[in-house]
């Protein structure tokens, strides 16, 4: 007889979306980068169904929206989409639009970097080696 695991959606902390979105918001507002995101999640050692969590959550998504609009304020342009963007953006200037984009491009990519390294499969140094014999 085969037995099934159901595996049961392990609810995250809101804290870490908490976290996040008042990171972005002091970027916006008082333009400090001081968060590191891998710091965060490994002091807190939040487990590999977590991360996919928050991968998958509105947050994220919602930092590669603005990061694709940051982009298109960088770009700069004189067609209709461009001006609705330098209206939202143009307070920034372009080089802290960069420095905002480099920084929640970072965030997302350390998140990214935590689940490769939370993987499940040998640790360093525990291949089974033959050994030498004569």
């Amino acid at each position: 007889m085969k037995r099934f695991r159901l595996m049961k959606k392990i609810p995250i902390d809101s804290n870490i979306y908490d976290m996040v979105e008042h990171v972005i918001d002091d970027v916006f507002l008082r333009q400090t980068f001081t968060f590191d995101m891998y710091s965060y999640l490994t002091s807190n050692r939040l487990t590999g169904p977590m991360v996919d969590e928050f991968i998958d959550s509105s947050t994220v998504h919602s930092i590669g929206l603005t990061v694709d609009e940051l982009n298109l304020y960088i770009e700069g342009g004189s067609d209709n989409e461009h001006k609705q963007i330098r209206e939202s953006y143009g307070y920034l200037g372009k080089p802290m639009a960069r420095k905002i984009k480099t920084y929640l491009e970072s965030i997302v990519s350390d998140v990214f970097k935590y689940k490769n390294d939370k993987k499940p499969g040998r640790r360093k140094g525990s291949r089974n080696r033959k050994k030498l014999t004569k």
